[in-house]
């Protein structure tokens, strides 16, 4: 590997794992590492290659992607686990095992789990380097499948406790973001079912630990907050009753009625 792409990927390594990681450095070095490695034919590698710059190559684009989960960036994770893809099979009985790679495949499960693809969940699940004997032993692959269980289940609760027990912490992004679609599921539920609620009732409901987490969603689902009567209605404001006239329909239908007698 070429002195210079050396150079960035040692500084990639310190900046990443300093305490806490230097993410905007991180973002700026693997920009200048992958624009690197496609240079050197390592991005996407083919033939020969020298194995020891092939484990570099992999390390970067782990890190890559525990980058992108940790700032957030999805398409980004998803564009360095594809990349790893050829890591990850072509070369799989050439290279050493990567301790990252069953952290990273995880994390891909439950990325589908929160997009709802969970047919994509099963197909990628089966195809996994593992004998299926072995996902319950493995906790980085546990975890999801554990997921999807709860999820079907309708187990939110076991759900919202799964984020402590996450194995690793960038799971707890995907978990959090798997809350967010329940709670939004629940809310719904609550404004089809009820006029209003207790707060502490809507709260439990909806796993918030604090009052102010509740008000915050309240007032972005434009609920309608009464804190003196420590209640939350459901219905919003401006929204209109529309009444049925049944007086006036029921006059018409007489009168259509004697006119169709007057017919016969």
């Amino acid at each position: 590997m070429a002195t210079q792409l050396g150079s960035l990927y040692h500084e990639l390594v310190k900046a990443f794992t300093s305490q806490p990681s230097d993410l905007q450095k991180c973002g700026s070095l693997l920009a200048q590492l992958k624009l690197g490695l496609a240079q050197a034919g390592l991005l996407i590698p083919r033939g020969d290659v020298n194995l020891e710059d092939l484990v570099v190559a992999r390390e970067i684009l782990e890190i890559g992607a525990f980058w992108s989960i940790r700032t957030k960036d999805i398409p980004s994770f998803d564009r360095y686990f594809s990349q790893l893809q050829t890591f990850y099979n072509d070369y799989s009985s050439a290279l050493p095992p990567s301790s990252r790679e069953f952290p990273i495949r995880g994390l891909n499960l439950i990325r589908l789990l929160t997009q709802n693809r969970i047919a994509e969940f099963h197909t990628t699940l089966e195809s996994l380097p593992l004998p299926a004997d072995s996902f319950t032993s493995n906790p980085y692959i546990s975890h999801p499948i554990n997921l999807e269980r709860w999820l079907m289940e309708g187990s939110y609760s076991k759900v919202w406790n799964a984020r402590e027990e996450a194995p690793a912490e960038e799971y707890k992004f995907f978990v959090d973001s798997l809350m967010g679609t329940i709670r939004n599921e629940i809310a719904s539920c609550e404004e089809a079912a009820y006029d209003s609620l207790p707060i502490k009732d809507a709260a439990t409901l909806l796993f918030f630990r604090s009052q102010p987490e509740l008000l915050s969603y309240a007032q972005m689902r434009r609920w309608e907050v009464d804190l003196s009567g420590g209640k939350i209605n459901f219905t919003r404001k401006g929204e209109e009753k529309v009444e049925i006239p049944k007086e006036k329909l029921i006059s018409a239908n007489l009168l259509y009625a004697r006119e169709l007698e007057m017919i016969v």
